[in-house]
């Protein structure tokens, strides 16, 4: 199995914001595109509803490979690689979002709300904080962009969430959150 075969089709003019828009100084938009190439190939190997685990895993340990220079398997990685080191750029947010996939491949349930946070910090605050690395802001602006991230995750959380439990039984939403409000997780699939 690779990593083209559990490509979703699933483009830049398919996502729920924009990628690289026009807002974007157009060179910083390259980065952008290379990052975003990167981190969708690996959220389709994460979220293939049929790949086993343990090949989901070795995908994005290959992703890795190809990113951090071990390897020149993945054409993604290698991109962004090549890009990064043209700007002088840590690959620190693409790694951390590949552990976010990593979990997604292994993790199923959130137990409290400080076990999704974490989640997102790996899955949707590398995001904003690359974004801000390529237009050279400085970090005393991460907190605020960890709390934007983290809100829009936790919506497209909410939006997918009968698609994530019965495609990949998997749901974000903290277990005694849904056990307040009387919900089991099968009702889920019922949105």
């Amino acid at each position: 199995m690779s990593i083209t075969d559990l490509q979703s089709g699933k483009g830049a003019g398919n996502e729920n914001f924009p990628v690289a828009s026009k807002l974007i100084a157009p060179r910083h938009r390259p980065p952008v595109m290379a990052f975003y190439h990167f981190v969708r190939a690996a959220d389709d190997v994460a979220d293939h509803p049929t790949a086993p685990a343990g090949e989901k895993l070795a995908l994005l340990d290959s992703m890795r490979a190809s990113l951090t220079g071990e390897s020149d398997a993945v054409r993604e990685g290698v991109a962004l690689r090549v890009i990064l080191a043209e700007r002088g750029l840590s690959p620190v947010h693409a790694l951390d979002l590949l552990e976010a996939f990593r979990r997604d491949c292994t993790k199923l349930r959130y137990h409290d709300w400080d076990e999704l946070m974490d989640y997102c910090r790996y899955s949707a605050m590398p995001v904003g904080r690359f974004v801000l690395d390529v237009h050279g802001e400085p970090q005393d602006l991460w907190p605020a962009n960890d709390a934007l991230c983290a809100a829009l995750q936790i919506i497209n959380h909410l939006q997918d969430c009968a698609k994530d439990w019965r495609e990949l039984g998997r749901v974000y939403i903290p277990t005694p959150l849904l056990e307040q409000a009387g919900v089991a997780v099968d009702a889920l699939g019922e949105t």
